[in-house]
């Protein structure tokens, strides 16, 4: 029997990527659910047109929003996409298939990113494997913000499914460098809430670590130009996380 299946995405003024993320849930998803953060852009404008279940709430995290939303959708078995994300056509149709023949508890995918325009297939944002098609009885999200995982309760295993999942990330490198300091901040608030320290050791080498791991383990360099600009701003953000979080115990 096919299941029915309800794909739930959070927004905050995503008028720029909304439409693309619904268009390519058409005939996937039996239900879209839009959980917004009080936009003030065309956001709910545009989710208005394709007739979407289009819900306000107050943003308290990326892990409690994601939560939350689940508890909005009708049906139990979820496709959790960020507004920034679509569907590849290969992957659309292993969904499909999915959906005739559940077997599991969760599926995952590889997710690719466009960055300034151009496809990145190397570092650490590719394959980027991402557990985003689940029974919502079976798990639930975490991680630490802004970095949530779906994780599925002990016992509870995951398949791989064909095709990409196509994240259009950074129009331009500045958007990058915003978005790399306002993450650095939340992950160090996130960090020393859960009770983490930071040290000279980590502020000085978990960054060099991170660098290399990208750019020369993954081979991000074959990335050419925005393969280093990918590492380079990784870098910072990373010592920029710890730095933040030493001086909350300073």
């Amino acid at each position: 029997m096919q299941i029915k299946l309800s794909a739930v995405i959070i927004t905050y003024n995503e008028e720029k990527n909304i439409e693309r993320c619904i268009a390519s849930l058409k005939d996937v998803a039996d239900e879209i659910v839009v959980v917004d953060s009080f936009s003030t852009d065309s956001t709910k404008k545009i989710c208005d047109k394709h007739a979407v279940k289009f819900v306000e709430h107050v943003f308290e995290g990326h892990i409690q929003q994601k939560n939350w939303a689940i508890s909005q959708a009708t049906y139990h078995y979820v496709l959790s996409l960020d507004a920034d994300e679509a569907l590849s056509e290969e992957l659309r149709q292993s969904i499909l298939k999915v959906k005739k023949h559940w077997e599991g508890e969760g599926y995952s995918f590889n997710r690719m990113t466009n960055y300034c325009g151009k496809w990145i297939k190397h570092g650490h944002w590719y394959p980027d494997i991402k557990l985003r098609l689940w029974d919502s009885s079976k798990g639930e999200w975490g991680g630490k913000n802004p970095h949530d995982t779906f994780l599925l309760k002990s016992g509870n295993k995951g398949q791989h499914i064909k095709g990409d999942l196509l994240h259009y990330s950074y129009y331009t490198i500045e958007e990058h460098w915003r978005q790399a300091e306002k993450f650095s901040n939340i992950a160090a608030k996130a960090y020393h809430e859960a009770g983490k320290k930071s040290s000279w050791f980590k502020i000085i080498f978990s960054p060099i670590s991170r660098f290399v791991s990208s750019y020369l383990l993954h081979r991000g360099f074959l990335d050419g130009k925005y393969g280093w600009v990918i590492a380079r701003i990784t870098y910072w953000e990373t010592k920029q996380k710890y730095k933040l979080l030493k001086s909350y115990t300073s």
